[in-house]
This record gives C-alpha cells, structure tokens and sequence, in this order.
C-alpha cells in the first residue's frame, strides 16, 4: 500500500448534528479534498459544526462518480487526504463511494473510515427483530414486476432483512412485502431516525401497508423479520417428501452426484439431510450410496 494519500470514508449525522464524531470534524476542516454527494448539504453541516474548511470541495454523486473517480484517484496518489462525505449515513452503503473505495485499494491507496451513524444498524437496533444474522438489501426495484421478482427471491431468507424506501413508494413495497412473505410476517418501519419526529412503527407487513396509506414522509429504513423454517420449506416449493424426491433426481439428471445432491436439497427444503435421504431411499426402492 501506497503511502501517498489517503481516501477516508466519512460517516455524517442522520438528523442529529449532535452525533457528528470529533473526528469528522477534524477531517472535513484538514482534508486536501472534500468529495460530497451534495455540496450543498455539506456547507449547511460544516456551518452547524463551526467547521472552516482548508481543501477544495467537489461534487461527488451518482451522476459524476464514474467521471470524477479517477481524478481523485489520482490525487490521492499525488499525496491528498481525500474525505467522501454523503448526505447522510456512511459512504458506499447505498450511496457514493464503492466505487472509489475499489480502483483506490487496486491503486494500492491506503482506504480508511471515520465510523458514525448508519441508518442500517440504528434501524435494526430498535427494531425489536432479531439481529444476531441479517443482511442489508438497499433499495428495492422501482417497477413493480422487478420488485415481486428481487422478493419472491428473498422470501426463504432466514436473516432479518434491512431496506431502504423511498416515501412516495413505501406503500407500494409494504404491499409487494406482504404478498410475497406473507401478510403476518413481523416488521418495522423506522422513518426520521434521530430526527425531532423520528417514528418506529412495529406490526405485520400487511398492517404496516394499511399505515402507510396514510402516507408517510421522511427517510425511511425498513427491517423485516427472516422466513421461519415452515415458509423457507413453502417458499422453496420443496414442502413434501416427493418434492425432496423430484429435486434430487432433477440434480442426478443434471450430473450431479447423489449425496451432493441429497445435501443440497436439504439445505433448501430447510430439513435434516438424514429425511431427505430416507425420502429418496424409499423411492428407489434400494438404497444409495450414503
């Protein structure tokens, strides 16, 4: 690794100045370079934290970053601490700065963090859901038929489940939730978080759709609870012991050996590797290699 320069990754309040890191501002008055998803958010943040500036400041968005990535790159090579800020949150989760982060550690730039607040943990840690396995899903499709597709994908996913959503779409995903996981399954829709009206609305996700009917505003996360084992076996449409059956002789077909396929089965249907195998045993009428 390169000891010219440094990209740094900086976490920003989501609401609250108060959560604004000592480091931070550190960072954003000594940084060669300030890469902002917006500038303008930016200069009103560095007002609130009496924080003067030394470095250039650029824009740094969805729309240039492919653009501008170089160029920082580059400065960073030539010796510039580079600081990416977004709007709010921690760069590259959902927002700018994978990108960066990626051709700078292929660049052989030293890639650090001021760590801060994260909608995705701050959402999941008042949830009231399980957080001992989750994954985080960002923003789901816009249109509907792709949407239904990423869930119906995502309906046997034992983890407890983070997303982002815009307002105007909140109902319309609740709804596409709640048809592909199922009206009951539990979830929480957390909007403002460190705000002055920060709200953690808690129910079933067809209940949570009725809310939000209502309308909402606000940044909002949601946090849905992962398939029990019964809807990981439903989802995955292998419920019975023929289902078992079929799947494995579909895999043999396809050249896979027995016992792998056995496994793999199994592992989907959500069932002890030892059911599966009495299934085919019982099928075949002799049994295979074990």
């Amino acid at each position: 690794v390169t000891e010219q320069g440094r990209v740094v990754l900086a976490a920003t309040p989501l609401g609250n100045i108060g959560d604004a890191p000592p480091r931070l501002i550190e960072l954003l008055a000594t940084a060669d370079v300030i890469a902002a998803e917006d500038t303008r958010r930016l200069h009103r943040l560095m007002s609130d934290l009496g924080v003067t500036p030394t470095g250039r400041i650029v824009s740094y968005f969805e729309g240039n970053e492919i653009a501008r990535t170089d160029s920082l790159v580059q400065a960073a090579l030539e010796g510039s601490v580079i600081a990416v800020v977004t709007d709010a949150g921690m760069p590259s989760v959902s927002d700018p700065g994978y990108r960066l982060v990626a051709d700078a550690v292929a660049a052989g730039i030293n890639v650090t963090i001021v760590p801060g607040p994260s909608a995705v943990l701050a959402a999941l840690a008042v949830s009231g859901l399980p957080v001992d396995r989750f994954c985080f899903e960002g923003f789901l499709p816009r249109k509907g038929g792709e949407r239904s597709t990423r869930l119906a994908q995502l309906a046997a996913e034992p983890r407890t489940m983070v997303f982002f959503e815009a307002p105007h779409r909140i109902e319309a995903s609740l709804r596409a939730m709640a048809e592909s996981f199922g009206a009951d399954r539990t979830a929480a829709v957390c909007r403002e978080l460190t705000k002055t009206y920060e709200e953690v609305k808690r129910g079933g996700l067809g209940e949570l759709a009725d809310w939000a009917a209502e309308g909402v505003r606000g940044e909002i996360t949601i946090v849905v609870s992962g398939a029990s084992e019964s809807e990981q076996r439903e989802a995955s449409g292998l419920v019975t012991a023929d289902d078992w059956v079929a799947a494995v002789a579909a895999r043999e077909t396809d050249g896979e050996d027995r016992k792998a396929a056995i496994g793999a089965v199994a592992k989907e249907a959500g069932v002890p590797r030892r059911e599966v195998y009495a299934a085919v045993v019982a099928a075949k009428g002799s049994a295979p290699a074990p």
